[in-house]
């Protein structure tokens, strides 16, 4: 087990949803940079890194669950807002809790971990932390405007923050992670469907027209050639 794994796949979600306690949201255009940067970033390993691994073995049929992933996420949208990709739709008017929001979100962020214990890939480790600094915001901002106390959307944001070690720490307690030998592939081709999704989501809904402004094109730029130093490095 990897404790750095753990501290890293936390402290993205930490950051990004404590932040919303100190960050004005009626200017959330560097919260759009963050977006695009995650976005490129996100789609730049899968492209790079996840896909060429998960076809290495000659399974074809991963494609399937690739697919499978890519539909999953969209279901996931119908209950979490798509706060994944950094939306925030806020709904002042609104008492009651977000039961939706929060599961769903906390079920694609632990299936997001699972892949881990296997792989041991450290860009996907990478790209799993900087996508859920946008997220935990998104989901702190809904708490919030849903007249949930301080008090009780910390706790909720760390829990979304446990998630993804959670499904890390899942899969590597069978048999120290060597169950996903057999089911690795279709669990990765999972992942990369919802990463597909989320990363395209991002890059063409982060501005308004889906244009590429002079600032996104340098933030998507910069994830693109973070994702490129990791590729030839390793």
């Amino acid at each position: 087990m990897n404790y750095l794994i753990i501290l890293i796949l936390t402290t993205g979600a930490i950051i990004g949803g404590f932040a919303v306690f100190f960050v004005k949201k009626d200017h959330p255009q560097r919260l759009k940079l963050i977006l695009a940067f995650s976005g490129a970033y996100l789609f730049a390993i899968t492209v790079l890194h996840l896909l060429p691994d998960v076809y290495q073995g000659h399974n074809h049929e991963v494609g399937l669950f690739i697919l499978g992933g890519f539909i999953l996420q969209i279901l996931l949208e119908q209950f979490s807002d798509g706060i994944e990709h950094g939306h925030i739709h806020k709904h002042s008017h609104q008492k009651s809790f977000p039961w939706g929001i929060m599961l769903s979100l906390s079920l694609h962020a632990f299936l997001e971990g699972m892949p881990i214990a296997a792989a041991n890939n450290q860009e996907l480790v990478l790209g799993i932390a900087i996508h859920h600094i946008p997220a935990a915001f998104a989901l702190g901002s809904v708490l919030l405007s849903n007249h949930i106390s301080k008090q009780t959307t910390s706790i909720l944001l760390v829990v979304f923050a446990l998630m993804s070690p959670f499904g890390y720490l899942f899969s590597f307690s069978l048999k120290n992670g060597a169950f996903l030998g057999e089911y690795y592939s279709s669990i990765m081709g999972i992942v990369i469907g919802i990463f597909l999704h989320i990363s395209t989501t991002i890059l063409f809904e982060s501005t308004v027209d889906h244009r590429f402004t002079l600032k996104k094109t340098l933030a998507v730029s910069l994830g693109i050639i973070l994702a490129l130093v990791g590729y030839f490095l390793h």
